[in-house]
């Protein structure tokens, strides 16, 4: 596996993406040419032209339009925004040649919140938290990466009404609640949000995952589930599978991630709540695919605020990174 480098390009996109990437490391023995033709296919801007593979993929996207008008529609009746949870990867995600291009396409197909409440594997604080309701510095919370990463910013509004209303929902059913101003966006948030918003014009509040017990988030998520009536997108944000010792730089995906990549789609298709809820148990591999479950626990308040209807749940992004399955969902 190459790795890539963000260079900025001369001209801008009209999703917000200003970059084409630039293949550092391994040679591929390649033309840069045909690099450039194969990462602007794989990035969705490239004209297939005729021919069965131009055809089929014209007819997979005019397939992704109607669905995507289709829930719209439904949305602007129902007046309801839907609940999703997202894979995050890693800050170098930025730099891959497809998974930016995936999570802005998504954003495209979804009503522009009017405010987004994250939840993120990476942050866990008791009783649960709610962080900065005005712009403060991220938080870097990595190591080992090229510093280029703790330069990054994404100075996106705070949501001091957004606030108000998870501690009105959150303590008249009894949950309490803390107040940690000073607390930015962590990695699990603005990572993926600059590539859906790349703009950083929606506001933005984090609050924390006050346990990991998949019935606990879920019921938190059932209390939060109003907001999405408000034109708030409520986002779960951790990695579908998620063991570091897994990572596989050559792209390699261990048997163990695979199965339980497999198994989630499924009980995700078939509505099977308590079986995701039981994953620890009913999954396989569950402990391999998580030696700690942060990563897969913010996929039950994204659950949780659906009301546990799975009815419209679909996988928006599958595939994997790095050996790790990315698997993204959205519950209308």
């Amino acid at each position: 596996m190459g790795w890539f480098r963000a260079v900025p390009s001369a001209a801008g996109a009209s999703t917000g993406m200003k970059f084409k990437f630039e293949l550092l490391g391994r040679s591929t023995g390649l033309p840069e040419h045909v690099l450039e033709e194969a990462m602007s296919e794989n990035t969705g801007l490239a004209d297939n032209g005729p021919g069965q593979a131009g055809r089929e993929h014209a007819e997979r996207e005019h397939a992704d339009r109607e669905h995507a008008e289709r829930e719209h529609a439904e949305r602007e009746h129902t007046g309801r925004m839907p609940a999703i949870y997202l894979s995050h990867g890693a800050p170098p995600l930025a730099d891959d040649a497809v998974w930016p291009g995936q999570l802005a396409g998504w954003a495209r197909q979804l009503p522009k919140p009017a405010a987004v409440l994250m939840i993120s594997a990476h942050w866990e604080a008791a009783p649960l938290a709610l962080g900065a309701t005005s712009p403060v510095p991220l938080v870097y919370d990595f190591w080992g990466f090229p510093e280029k990463y703790h330069t990054v910013r994404y100075p996106a509004p705070g949501a001091p009404e957004l606030a108000e209303d998870v501690r009105k929902l959150l303590r008249t059913a009894g949950t309490p609640v803390a107040d940690i101003p000073g607390r930015g966006l962590d990695h699990g948030a603005y990572v993926p949000l600059a590539e859906m918003y790349p703009d950083a014009d929606v506001p933005v509040l984090q609050v924390s995952m006050p346990t990991l017990d998949p019935e606990g988030l879920y019921q938190i998520g059932r209390k939060l589930a109003p907001l999405r009536d408000q034109g708030v997108l409520i986002v779960g944000s951790g990695f579908f599978t998620h063991n570091l010792r897994a990572l596989s730089m050559d792209g390699q995906v261990a048997p163990a991630m695979a199965d339980f990549d497999h198994w989630g789609a499924g009980a995700l298709a078939h509505g099977d709540l308590d079986a995701l809820l039981d994953f620890e148990h009913k999954a396989p591999a569950a402990r391999q695919a998580h030696p700690r479950t942060e990563h897969f626990a913010p996929l039950f308040v994204t659950l949780g605020a659906a009301d546990g209807d799975l009815g419209a749940a679909r996988s928006v992004i599958d595939g994997f990174w790095l050996g790790m399955a990315k698997r993204s969902i959205q519950v209308s």
